[in-house]
């Protein structure tokens, strides 16, 4: 007998949510199709903020058969019109990283309230500012079973083996002028110091912000060293895929 999995059908919208004191504007988005409670991953933007990009994420992920939940960082859907905006919206959490924690509690604390969430697996996902975000704050123990970074910032908090308990994986850009290569390498001695389970995979001639199709207008646009790059973000999307099937299991 052929069984072919139905096409999915996915539901998505704004949601409303208190985190570090103040409203931020979430997006969640899941497969209508899909039966039984499905395993959360939390999503946090780029420096940019919980813009379309981000959103379209969330809905690839919820076709996936995930409960995708997009977190707003940045309070009140915030976004930034240009680098300089998204540096003073950052600057609370890159400057002390142990602000990375609570916003990704508050995430999976509004997740947990909707039916479709399994609060028994969740993992988190960040691109660029979003990965710097969900690695801090999985060093400080956020209960996540896995964590994905897509060219985000290695710098923060050092990994304590008591609280460090997610596989990470770490998907950079082998051009990445954001993240220079001591970075890397002290990333790299930092987990291994703690016997932390992680994989870091680089992707050859990609450039920082390799996964939005975006980055190469806003590079030349801002003149930033950014740019998309096709194969990078469809192999680092398939690298992703088998992560998370890993530590759903």
């Amino acid at each position: 007998m052929n069984i072919t999995k139905s096409i999915p059908k996915i539901k998505s919208e704004e949601v409303f949510y208190t985190s570090n004191g103040r409203q931020s504007k979430g997006f969640i988005a899941y497969d209508e199709n899909e039966k039984g409670k499905l395993p959360i991953v939390i999503i946090v933007h780029e420096w940019w903020g919980l813009n379309d990009y981000a959103k379209s994420r969330a809905r690839q992920i919820a076709a996936l058969g995930y409960f995708a939940f997009d977190a707003d960082l940045f309070g009140d859907g915030q976004l930034a019109n240009n680098p300089e905006e998204a540096i003073k919206l950052t600057k609370p959490y890159y400057s002390d990283p142990v602000n990375t924690l609570q916003p990704i509690l508050d995430a999976i604390a509004k997740a947990a309230t909707f039916p479709q969430a399994n609060l028994s697996k969740v993992a988190a996902m960040g691109y660029c500012f979003g990965g710097f975000v969900v690695v801090n704050a999985a060093k400080q123990g956020a209960p996540l079973l896995g964590v994905v970074s897509f060219h985000g910032r290695l710098i923060g908090i050092q990994p304590k083996k008591d609280l460090l308990k997610s596989q990470i994986l770490i998907c950079q850009g082998g051009d990445d002028e954001f993240v220079p290569l001591s970075d890397q390498v002290a990333f790299k001695k930092s987990m291994d110091s703690v016997g932390a389970k992680y994989n870091f995979i680089t992707y050859p001639g990609a450039k920082h912000a390799y996964t939005n199709p975006d980055a190469t207008a806003l590079g030349i646009k801002f003149n930033m060293p950014i740019a998309y790059n096709a194969i990078a973000d469809t192999a680092s999307w398939n690298d992703m895929q088998a992560f998370f099937l890993t530590v759903f299991k």
